[in-house]
């Protein structure tokens, strides 16, 4: 067993109706791949930074490697969330190959050399001076350089341009089956990613709908009846079409409605200024 949860609730704060994580348990093998699939707001971020020991919770087992993750924290855990890229210290004037150096790089060198030519990433960069896709790379060469027995990555693909995103996958996966090293990847971008997984899993409203299922698909298992052959894009989409449709219905029961509020019979104060004030007619 590398990862587990049982019987997760959490709650932002205290006084929110309702739960970020609502009842989560799965148990993941150790050299698993296991891609989550949910919408904005589904909690995978949430589940993440949880098994990473970044939010605190009471009255769940929550293990990694057979090791309480707050109480025993496991060595061999890496983290990879969007926040990083947005933290000023990161943002500042270093050339990446000091900051690299300053963190270890020359440690893990041939790891380190791998990576910064799969990412395409310039060790005479400027920090301050890149975008924010280029600042990703570095991220992951930041994060990914020193072996893992467990990784946890939040959506740090998104600013990857297709290739080298494919190229960063191969990698992962090589080195998953190498290493026997477990990966949990929370993605919105699919296209390309079937051959990527071992497990799939499915969160929605905080649930864990759909437990990691093996990939692709057993014959004769449920999903496998359900989706056929289909590929792990065809699978999502159907799935975030099912939360989209479940959040609708909701709305028709009164949870709060999303999108253009075209009922409204008294106009804002922004509508009245631009209609006094509208000289363009």
């Amino acid at each position: 067993m590398a990862v587990s949860a049982q019987s997760l609730s959490y709650a932002h704060k205290p006084s929110d109706q309702s739960l970020a994580l609502d009842d989560v348990s799965f148990i993941l093998p150790r050299g698993s791949r296991t891609v989550i699939v949910g919408p904005n707001g589904a909690g995978k971020s949430t589940l993440l930074q949880i098994l990473a020991g970044k939010r605190l919770v009471n009255g769940a087992d929550i293990r990694i490697l057979d090791r309480d993750v707050f109480r025993d924290s496991p060595p061999g855990v890496t983290f990879l969330g969007t926040e990083w890229a947005m933290n000023p210290v990161v943002r500042g004037d270093i050339v990446v190959s000091h900051f690299l150096d300053s963190v270890g790089g020359y440690r893990h060198k041939a790891r380190r050399d791998v990576l910064l030519d799969i990412l395409d990433v310039d060790l005479d960069w400027h920090m301050h001076n890149i975008s924010d896709g280029e600042r990703r790379r570095v991220q992951l060469v930041f994060g990914l350089m020193a072996p893992y027995d467990v990784l946890l990555l939040d959506e740090v693909t998104v600013d990857l341009d297709v290739l080298v995103r494919d190229d960063l996958l191969r990698f992962l996966k090589s080195d998953s089956e190498e290493r026997g090293a477990t990966i949990l990847y929370a993605t919105h971008i699919f296209d390309g990613l079937n051959a990527f997984p071992t497990h799939i899993a499915h969160m929605s409203f905080g649930r864990l709908v759909t437990p990691p299922n093996p990939w692709p698909l057993l014959a004769g298992s449920p999903l496998s009846a359900q989706f056929g052959s289909a590929t792990l894009y065809a699978v999502a989409l159907q799935w975030l079409k099912e939360d989209r449709e479940y959040r609708r219905e909701l709305e028709k029961h009164g949870r709060k409605v999303r999108g253009a509020r075209r009922d409204e019979t008294v106009p804002s104060d922004s509508e009245t200024f631009y209609k006094k004030y509208d000289y363009s007619h």
